[in-house]
């Protein structure tokens, strides 16, 4: 039964009654004496509001500091009353402005003071205002339907604010049980209809207006429970701007709102453009925005005064010159909604138009809310990130930082599409150079992944980044298709990709073993070469022994190991050359008879004509000659 307070409805009557169009005799001055007057130029008189026009004006003034603090859950229904009751707008949210209301009551115009006023009594208008109390408004029908069953939890209280001028004491007390039965009676209605609501609740303010210089015939008493449904209290008040300063109060009081006035904001002047002056602004906010004021205990930095009412204090903070750099600027504990007291005045003008400019867009045209709006922006800039920036190629480089600031945001302009296209075209081109990336090698072996493996990480991250966000918008999609498109590169360049790929894996193979390598294949080949040697000779004493297989008459003895072997072997490894020779040599002589020549010659040198001597009996020299 709390879910909607008192201050959810609220409903204004105003008295339209001939008597209201009787003036508040607070004068207003028109024109102003000034030295540039013609002479015989006669002045214009002053004139005075009616009791309607202030009522009016005062009345407006709490809908609108309403609908700035609170556009939504705060709803109001403004009656008019005469003859009989004018409904000038419903608890539907489009009809929730100071617009529509100043429309309709500009249709109403002014009460006619010849009208019969025994026909004419606010009696309609609260009737009326009961009435509306128990329609359903679109919050509270959205909970009753969330919670079927149980929707007689859902609760209905009320505000009824009558301006008025009542003849006495006794008329008020005929006007609070004239509500009281009303309210007694639409509940027994709201009983059996499910488009009506009873009431648990209604509080009744009944203003009572009278112009300046008189005595008022109504006593001012404060909030008296009237039964358990209605509870009422009476304002007596002078018409003009002390009406105005009631219902100023009456706002803070009925929504919770505190008073903050800025003070010594320096403005120029606007008749002397050379000159300032200091003036000061009061805004009305939620009284939550001095909670963690108070808490942390900087009454130093403002103070409280107050205002002539005596009725209400307002905490004053000096104003200082904003400052650029973030190290001077204070932490933020909240945001609230502000509405300054006086709207039309110059120094509030001027300090709106201030905040305005150097905050973040005063409209949303989604409609949501400030707190909603920096959630939805921190859950785009966290749908890809990752937890350790090491682990991250793309938010290491440079040239990936246009892209990934443009692609967290809402929405994309044809331009920022062309920004990001044109760093996945410089991404493009650094591959197609092969440009070093800054992966991380933490954990990792050797100089990390290959450079074309490094291109597919980066690749991959940032078409998981883009993936997160391509369907907000149809330009977010364009995005991500530009980088699928560059990464689908044509077979030649994949070709040429894994030409390379394995010529790096060679040399990185060559340059990690280096001579270790190189000594193991050389024992593998001497080893080899062994093998083969054995295996030649057991061939070769097969043939020898084998009765069937004469030996060729080409054929040199067979040479033993120990001669063909080198005396190095039984003590280790031989080099590589020497075993190829010796293999060689072994082959060689197996093929053919060894040339008689190369066999008799002495120090390499074969004797010519060796058979003449044994013949002539003569001597060769080495010229030829014979000698005897």
């Amino acid at each position: 039964m709390k879910m909607f307070s008192v201050s959810h409805k609220t409903v204004f009557v105003v008295d339209h009654c001939p008597y209201m169009a009787e003036s508040s005799r607070q004068q207003v001055e028109c024109d102003v004496l000034t030295k540039s007057r013609a002479q015989g130029v006669i002045p214009l008189a002053p004139v005075s509001k009616s009791l309607w026009t202030c009522a009016v004006e005062c009345s407006m003034e709490y809908c609108r500091i309403l609908y700035d603090i609170y556009p939504k859950d705060k709803l109001v229904n403004y009656i008019v009353s005469d003859s009989e009751f004018h409904i000038l707008n419903s608890w539907r949210q489009e009809d929730q402005s100071t617009h529509e209301l100043m429309s309709a009551l500009a249709a109403v115009g002014p009460p006619n003071p010849r009208e019969d006023p025994e026909c004419c009594s606010i009696l309609h208008g609260l009737v009326a205002a009961v009435e509306s109390l128990c329609k359903i408004t679109e919050l509270q029908h959205e909970r009753r339907t969330s919670l079927m069953d149980m929707a007689e939890r859902v609760a209905n209280r009320g505000r009824i604010i009558c301006l008025t001028n009542a003849k006495s004491d006794t008329h008020v007390r005929m006007l609070e049980d004239c509500i009281q039965e009303t309210i007694l009676e639409q509940n027994k209605l709201a009983a059996g209809s499910d488009r009506l609501m009873a009431i648990q609740q209604c509080e009744l303010v009944l203003v009572h207006i009278y112009p300046q210089g008189e005595d008022t015939l109504v006593s001012d008493r404060p909030k008296k429970e009237i039964s358990p449904l209605l509870t009422s209290e009476v304002h007596s008040v002078r018409a003009g701007r002390h009406l105005a300063t009631k219902l100023n109060i009456l706002v803070q009081q009925h929504f919770d709102l505190a008073s903050t006035t800025i003070t010594n904001i320096p403005m120029k002047e606007e008749q002397h453009a050379n000159t300032s002056a200091n003036y000061d602004v009061e805004l009305l906010h939620h009284r939550d925005a001095h909670l963690e004021f108070f808490k942390s205990g900087d009454l130093h930095m403002a103070g409280t005064s107050t205002r002539e009412n005596g009725l209400k204090e307002t905490v004053t903070l000096k104003w200082c010159t904003p400052r650029t750099n973030s190290i001077e600027l204070h932490y933020c504990t909240g945001a609230y909604r502000i509405s300054p007291t006086d709207v039309n005045s110059r120094p509030s003008s001027c300090l709106t138009n201030f905040l305005l400019n150097v905050s973040e867009s005063s409209h949303d045209p989604s409609g949501k809310l400030p707190a909603e709006r920096a959630k939805a922006q921190l859950e785009r800039h966290t749908r890809y990130w990752p937890m350790i920036i090491s682990q991250t190629t793309i938010f290491n480089m440079q040239a990936v930082v246009p892209l990934a600031n443009l692609i967290v945001k809402e929405t994309l302009t044809e331009e920022d599409v062309l920004t990001c296209q044109k760093t996945v075209y410089n991404l493009v081109d650094m591959e197609r150079k092969n440009d070093p990336l800054p992966i991380s090698t933490v954990g990792s072996r050797g100089k990390g992944p290959k450079r074309d493996e490094q291109y597919r990480i980066m690749w991959n991250e940032l078409e998981t980044l883009v993936k997160t966000h391509a369907g907000a918008t149809d330009r977010h999609q364009r995005v991500l298709d530009c980088i699928v498109a560059c990464r689908s590169k044509p077979p030649e360049e994949e070709e040429r990709k894994k030409r390379g790929r394995k010529r790096e894996e060679r040399e990185d193979r060559t340059e990690k073993n280096g001579s270790k390598d190189t000594e193991e294949k050389s024992w593998q080949e001497s080893e080899r070469l062994k093998g083969l040697l054995d295996k030649e000779e057991q061939e070769a004493e097969v043939i020898k022994d084998s009765p069937d297989s004469p030996e060729p008459l080409n054929k040199k003895p067979r040479l033993s190991t120990e001669e063909v072997q080198p005396p190095e072997r039984a003590k280790g490894p031989v080099s590589l050359l020497s075993m190829w020779t010796n293999r060689i040599t072994v082959a060689n002589s197996r093929k053919h008879q060894e040339f008689v020549g190369r066999a008799s010659s002495v120090n390499n040198k074969f004797e010519l004509y060796q058979h003449l001597k044994d013949e002539n009996g003569m001597d060769v020299h080495e010229n030829g000659k014979a000698s005897r």
